[in-house]
């Protein structure tokens, strides 16, 4: 019996490493964005979303940055830099989280559009800006690899 929890402990954690392995990094700093994005030849995509009010923001998170196959065809390309603005209590961020996702909203996002997704090179300079509507993740990532950018 102890053999077979041991097995099933071990395959376990083969399998989350395995998981980890397929998913995109995803950071609420930017600072740790840049650092990791640098090193990896990587861009960073840049999320304004509002977790607990914004359907738009619920939907693209949960088609896109959630779905195995726009991991698989941009792990090597981006890690995600996810900005929360949630609106309820209970799922209010730490002041200095809260304070970052700010800094980061004047900077980046004055009209306070929700999700505003742009496209940053790995030293925080934007490439261009991405529009959710609701569309497919090879939609969406086509949209992303175009060579376009908002220069």
């Amino acid at each position: 019996m102890k053999h077979i929890i041991f097995m099933v402990a071990i395959f376990s954690t083969v399998f989350a490493t395995a998981q980890d392995a397929n998913s995109l990094q995803w950071f609420t700093n930017i600072e740790e964005a840049k650092s990791t994005a640098a090193e990896n030849g990587q861009n960073i995509l840049m999320v304004f979303a509002g977790s607990d009010w914004c359907k738009p923001c619920i939907k693209f998170k949960k088609d896109i940055l959630q779905n195995s196959n726009f991991a698989t065809q941009n792990i090597e390309k981006l890690v995600i830099l996810y900005l929360d603005f949630p609106a309820r209590k209970k799922n209010k961020l730490p002041k200095e989280q809260t304070k970052h996702n700010e800094t980061l909203a004047d900077k980046y996002n004055r009209s306070g559009t929700f999700p505003k997704i742009i496209l940053l090179n790995a030293q925080g300079e934007k490439l261009k800006t991405v529009a959710f509507e609701g569309q497919s993740v090879e939609a969406f990532t086509s949209e992303l690899s175009s060579t376009k950018t908002d220069k």
